[in-house]
């Protein structure tokens, strides 16, 4: 019972998070610069007032803000995102044709930092003060710090330019032809139609844009691991086990681990997050044809409808897997619930 009222809270709080933000991104959406008909029409549409008035009544663009507003609520909870001004065709199908790709890349990416990630800070607390530590620390913050857009041309540069060992921007190379869409994952799906050679072409072409989306999020997965390592290791519990001769791996894997790899939970929940809502840069390198190019060419093209789309999806897959890590959070720690 505990349990279910503590899911219970945390969905409410969502619920209302949601609302917040809906209102957030309608008024800084108002806000950007630029306007969606001088941007979308021709000179020469501009130059006649009846086609101008039409594009606005047809996008609500005359109506006063607040009651722009109130369609905008009542839209939303009937699950109508509007259409979209650069295309033409509804917000709601854009995204979910953009979705998958990018759903796709950025679980690559969160499995390699958090493989990597909770592996690297196990043998940096193990080796603590040696020089496989100070090598774990080094690689670390160097993912942390170095920025996302050089770090993708750099390795567009040096592997597929200049060695030629994996494969460029895109999906899939030109040779093939995208699957028949079951789930969107190209790999899954080319897996699902039987073409194993496809599905390998189109888990390459993941391995670099991964890489480049990975590396800050491993870069705090270790350094998380390694430091709740260390003050678990530093606990009574771990002395007395320590004391009754078990070596430091054998106390790291089967006593200290279970405890230290809880905030790391949390940290893998943000990262997937961050992951879902930086994809602006690196889709746009690699040509990934997923949200955060959708989100580019929208803000280009001051598409409104557009914009509010994604920033209500990048959000709404932020508070949702922060809620799931808080849910699960208070079920591995029942101290949680308490709070």
């Amino acid at each position: 019972m505990e349990r279910l009222k503590f899911i219970g809270k945390r969905l409410v709080y969502l619920v209302i998070m949601l609302f917040g933000v809906a209102t957030l991104v309608f008024i800084l959406t108002k806000l950007v610069p630029g306007n969606p008909v001088t941007a979308n029409l021709s000179q020469r549409a501009l130059s006649d007032p009846e086609i101008v008035a039409a594009y606005e009544a047809k996008y609500g663009l005359d109506q006063p803000i607040i009651v722009q507003y109130f369609l905008y609520i009542k839209s939303l909870l009937q699950l109508d995102l509007g259409t979209s001004i650069r295309t033409n065709n509804p917000v709601l199908s854009e995204l979910a044709r953009c979705y998958p790709a990018t759903i796709e890349l950025a679980l690559f990416a969160i499995i390699l930092a958090a493989v990597f990630g909770i592996l690297f800070g196990i043998i940096s607390a193990i080796k603590r003060n040696s020089i496989a530590d100070q090598a774990v620390r080094a690689v670390s913050v160097t993912g942390v710090s170095i920025p996302s857009f050089w770090f993708a041309l750099l390795v567009l540069y040096l592997f597929y330019y200049k060695l030629g060992i994996l494969p460029g921007p895109g999906r899939l190379s030109n040779i093939y032809s995208p699957p028949e869409t079951v789930t969107g994952l190209y790999v899954l799906d080319s897996l699902l139609e039987g073409d194993p050679a496809k599905a390998l072409d189109a888990l390459s072409h993941l391995i670099l844009p991964g890489i480049v989306l990975a590396a800050f999020t491993m870069g705090l997965i270790t350094r998380t691991t390694r430091s709740n390592l260390l003050d678990v290791m530093s606990t009574d519990y771990i002395r007395t086990a320590k004391a009754k001769g078990l070596s430091n791996t054998a106390l790291i894997i089967k006593h200290a681990l279970g405890n230290a790899i809880i905030p790391v939970l949390t940290v893998i929940g943000l990262g997937f997050g961050n992951l879902l809502g930086g994809m602006v840069l690196v889709e746009t390198i690699f040509n990934w044809p997923g949200v955060g190019q959708f989100a580019y060419q929208s803000v280009m093209s001051t598409d409104y409808p557009s914009i509010i789309g994604v920033a209500l999806l990048i959000a709404l897959n932020y508070m949702v897997i922060n809620t799931i890590v808080d849910i699960l959070y208070g079920i591995i720690d029942p101290r949680v619930r308490c709070s």
